[in-house]
C-alpha cells in the first residue's frame, strides 16, 4: 500500500470518490496510484512532459498493477487531456506562474471539469488571479509545513457550479481592528486563510518579510536609481504585511 507525503495526502482527500481525474506534472504518478488503490477513482490521467519523470510514472504504475485506472502519458500540460475526459485535474508542486500559465494554455480542455486542486510552491497569487480572471471560485485553502517547507492548497471550483461567488470570496473585510484588506491583498495572503490564519500561516509570511528585508538590503547598496524605487516598493510591501501580522495577532491573543 502506498504512503503520501501530508502534502499529497491533504490533495488526495479532497479528491471526490469516483472522480475521473488528471494528475499534471505526476512525480512517480504516485498521487493517482494512492487513489487508485484506495478504490477513489474510476480513471486517472499521469501527465508528464519530461520523458525520465514520465518513464518512473508509467514504471510505477505497471509495478502496481494499475494500468487499467491510470494511464500515464507524455505531453505538455493539459495538452494530456481531451476536453470533458476528466472531472478533476490536480497540478502540484511547482511554481504559481507556471501552474497558470499551464491553465491559460489548456483552457479549452477545462470543458466538463467540476474540481480545480492546485498547489503551488510559491506565487500562490499567480494562481488566484487566474481563477479569478476565468471565473473559478477558490472554495477553500489549506496551509501547511512539511520537511521545513511551507504549503498551500487552493481548491477551486467553476463558478457556475457553485453559490458562492468570486464577489463574496474577495470583497473588501475588515482585519483585526484597523486594517481594510481588499482584492488585491487577498489575492497575496489569501481569502481564506486571512479570516483563519493559523501559525504557519503565521510563519510563512514572517518568513516572507525576512526574504524581502534581505533583497530591500541588497537594492540599498547598489547606487542605481532604479534600485531606490525598487527599495521604496519592497519597504511599502513589508509595511503592509508588517500591519496585517500585528493586527491579526493582536485580535488573535485577545481572543485566547
Amino acid at each position: 500500500m502506498l504512503r503520501l507525503s501530508k502534502r499529497l495526502e491533504m490533495i488526495a482527500e479532497q479528491v471526490p470518490v469516483g472522480s475521473r481525474m488528471a494528475d499534471i506534472g505526476s512525480d512517480h504518478a504516485l498521487l493517482p496510484s494512492y487513489l487508485a488503490e484506495q478504490g477513489r477513482v474510476s480513471k486517472a490521467v499521469a501527465g508528464e512532459v519530461n520523458l525520465g519523470p514520465y518513464q518512473a510514472a508509467a514504471k510505477q504504475v505497471r509495478d502496481a498493477v494499475l494500468g487499467s485506472i491510470i494511464d500515464v502519458r507524455l505531453g505538455d500540460g493539459l495538452a494530456v487531456i481531451e476536453p470533458g475526459e476528466v472531472d478533476v485535474i490536480t497540478i502540484a508542486g511547482m511554481g504559481g506562474a507556471l501552474i497558470a500559465t499551464i491553465l491559460e494554455a489548456g483552457k479549452d480542455k477545462l470543458a466538463g471539469v467540476s474540481m480545480l486542486i492546485l498547489q503551488p510552491n510559491v506565487g500562490e497569487s499567480f494562481v488566484r488571479m487566474w481563477l479569478l480572471e476565468h471565473d473559478w471560485v477558490l472554495t477553500r485553502e489549506q496551509i501547511l509545513e512539511e520537511d521545513g517547507k511551507i504549503y498551500e492548497i487552493l481548491t477551486a471550483v467553476p463558478a457556475q457550479l457553485t453559490e458562492i461567488t468570486n464577489e463574496k470570496v474577495y470583497e473588501s473585510r475588515r482585519v483585526g481592528e484597523g486594517i481594510i484588506a481588499n482584492e488585491e491583498l487577498q489575492l497575496k495572503l489569501g481569502p481564506y486563510l486571512l479570516q483563519q490564519p493559523s501559525s504557519v500561516w503565521f510563519l510563512k509570511w514572517k518568513l516572507e518579510l525576512d526574504k524581502l528585508e534581505m533583497i530591500r538590503g541588497q537594492l540599498a547598496h547598489s547606487s542605481l536609481q532604479e534600485s531606490r524605487s525598487k527599495e521604496q516598493i519592497i519597504e511599502a510591501e513589508m509595511k503592509q504585511i508588517k500591519e496585517v501580522l500585528a493586527c491579526l495577532q493582536k485580535d488573535k491573543a485577545s481572543f485566547n
